[in-house]
């Protein structure tokens, strides 16, 4: 039996404790780490944080982890593990399967006969540990570990398990992961049979065939941006109920949660060093923080750059292993979400600038919003719009989009296709859902479906992250292609059965999807054809002048023009606000903004059918001006 053995074995009661079993914080004061200002102090922000009292301690700068470590070892008389000098033994992890002990937060650390040692960093809880394995016919110690060693152990034991699992989260019917090409075959023929054949047989009517298909995916999209901005003036107006929030605090009562957020990185050497920074001015309590910066396990790049930084006690790594190959977004968030200690679940991405009270904002609206509210998504903006003229263009776009557009489809009930970051969930909710589908580029528009199928809804909050627009030209156009192979993927995914969609969705809602998604891609896809009508206006004959009568020809301009008209004025309605009102004169050049999307489409089109897991990087760190806030 080694020292550290019969240290562990020895009673109970041969171990130094404190007598009268003293609540912590007494326990510090005793020992001099902390004043009794300070602990009153720390009592007092107990009572609208949702946190143990020797967090709170530790956020403060009060004390260090090491004397809560200590004083708490002492308090529950129970031995310090180092799980880093006496890693655990692997086969202890087989007594139970690791979704146990994740939910509790321990792990097993040694045997000693009939006796489990088990290292636990809240010794306070360990009863239900105890409980849980009541029918085992262990006894079980415990033993006070920090909760990074367990946690740290944890990964190692279960990696190749967590890895796997990462990728497979999400139930088959809702994951596009079975998406080979045996599986892509029927809507490759579909698509083969619908637009081929016609022009092969009789190339006029497979044109207008096209023309008929852009003319109603238009539309579509047409008529639901119509619907969103008049829900939003309406809103506006006050005849309708506001989402905006209001200032944290108000609720009464309310104890403020844990919150994480996951922040993915991959191959970052520009950015990494300046998020640091940029989420250091957050103003939410830090011992209800618990930010984690996701690496994949071989990103040398981003983990040498995180070398150089000092992160703060609330900022943690966490190194998402190697198994298959995948190395996408969701797959790393699927797999650092065991290992988050927040009851709500955030995501920004690198590039970010959170405004510096958002998290508040969340808590608060958490708090008012009915439970069937599980998701929150905030307002995205850019802080280089004056980079160039793309990124003035994609600024308003997006001002148009988080501003007037997808607050109007909130409130309208239909389904919400989520954008990728400041994005914040209910855990319970999320994880009921399975996270994010790992192999689908477009994870946040398939989650907000997945959410509405579930009977959850979405809420816009108003709140701002900014981040950098992407004004070159070909890594905008590798970004967008990645949104619409997504945006195709994720459609085809949940139209696997049309009548289940509908039965899960209702009426509205799934005709809100048709007109999202095939509105969306059918604008970029089949734009072409809708351009090839610029030969009426100079005078130039147009070979469906001899199928359509003028009438329907005229009916069609008016749908092109009403669309142009209605994209104008959302434009200006977005940018009106007096940080963005520079941007008004370049409202009218909008038009030539999108025309690069139709590259963009096709290169998506190309990619869903030969690699539809690639997931093309957008490069940040490229812009030369500072995030506002």
């Amino acid at each position: 039996m080694s020292e550290l053995q019969f240290r562990l074995s020895a009673p109970v009661a041969a171990w130094p404790v404190y007598a009268g079993h003293l609540p912590l914080g007494r326990y510090l004061v005793r020992s001099g780490v902390i004043t009794q200002e300070q602990l009153l102090a720390a009592l007092q922000l107990q009572l609208r944080l949702n946190a143990p009292i020797g967090e709170i301690l530790v956020a403060e700068g009060w004390a260090e982890p090491t004397d809560i470590l200590r004083a708490l070892a002492l308090q529950n008389g129970v031995q310090w593990a180092d799980l880093a000098l006496e890693p655990p033994r692997a086969d202890l992890c087989g007594l139970k399967p690791h979704t146990f002990w994740l939910r509790h937060g321990v792990i097993p650390w040694m045997r000693l006969g009939p006796m489990v040692i088990v290292a636990t960093s809240r010794p306070d809880r360990f009863d239900e540990v105890r409980a849980d394995m009541a029918g085992t016919g262990l006894l079980l110690m415990p033993a006070l570990a920090s909760r990074d060693q367990i946690e740290a152990a944890l990964a190692r034991c279960y990696s190749a398990t967590l890895a796997r699992l990462a990728e497979s989260r999400v139930d088959g019917i809702y994951s596009c992961r079975d998406w080979r090409l045996v599986a892509r075959l029927p809507a490759l023929l579909a698509l083969a049979l619908l637009v081929v054949v016609p022009f092969c047989l009789a190339p006029l009517y497979g044109f207008a065939l096209l023309f008929l298909a852009a003319a109603l995916s238009l539309l579509l999209f047409t008529g639901l941006k119509a619907a969103a901005l008049v829900a939003h003036l309406l809103n506006q107006a006050h005849l309708t109920a506001p989402s905006r929030a209001e200032p944290a605090g108000t609720v009464q009562g309310l104890r403020l949660p844990k919150i994480s957020v996951l922040v993915p990185l991959y191959k970052e050497r520009e950015i990494a060093g300046a998020l640091v920074a940029r989420l250091s001015r957050l103003t939410y309590p830090k011992a209800l923080l618990d930010v984690i910066l996701v690496l994949e396990e071989k990103d040398r790049v981003t983990r040498d750059t995180l070398a150089n930084c000092v992160l703060p006690h609330w900022m943690r790594v966490i190194e998402v292993p190697g198994h298959s190959g995948l190395t996408t977004k969701p797959r790393a968030m699927n797999y650092a979400l065991d290992f988050c200690r927040g009851e709500i679940i955030g995501v920004w991405d690198a590039e970010d600038a959170p405004v510096p009270d958002q998290l508040e904002h969340v808590a608060e609206r958490f708090a008012r919003a009915p439970r069937d509210v599980v998701c929150l998504q905030g307002i995205l903006d850019y802080y280089n719009p004056r980079s160039s003229w793309r990124a003035r263009c994609f600024t308003i776009e997006y001002a148009s989009w988080f501003r007037i557009i997808l607050p109007g489809i909130a409130r309208l009930g239909l389904v919400v296709p989520l954008g990728g970051t400041t994005l914040f969930f209910r855990r319970a909710a999320l994880e009921q859902l399975g996270g994010w589908d790992a192999h689908n580029v477009t994870e946040d528009a398939d989650l907000g479906v997945r959410l509405c199928r579930a009977g959850y809804r979405t809420e816009l909050i108003d709140t701002v992250t900014y981040e950098e627009a992407n004004f070159r030209t070909w890594p905008w156009v590798k970004q967008r292609s990645r949104w619409l192979k997504g945006f195709m993927v994720t459609y085809l995914v949940h139209m696997r059965s049309p009548r289940r969609l509908w039965a899960d969705l209702g009426p509205a809602r799934f005709l809100g999807v048709q007109a999202f998604f095939l509105g969306t891609l059918g604008q970029f896809l089949l734009a072409p054809v809708l351009w090839s009508f610029w030969f009426l206006l100079l005078g130039l004959p147009h070979p469906l002048t001899q199928m359509l009568s003028p009438m329907i020809l005229v009916a069609c301009i008016s749908v092109f023009a009403a669309t142009e008209m209605l994209a104008l004025v959302a434009g200006l309605i977005a940018v009106s606000g007096r940080e963005r009102r520079f941007l008004l004169p370049w409202v009218v050049s909008m038009p030539l903004y999108f025309p690069l999307g139709v590259v963009a489409a096709y290169k998506a089109l190309y990619e869903m059918i030969v690699k539809p897991f690639f997931w093309d990087k957008t490069q940040h760190g490229q812009a030369g001006e500072e995030p506002c806030g």
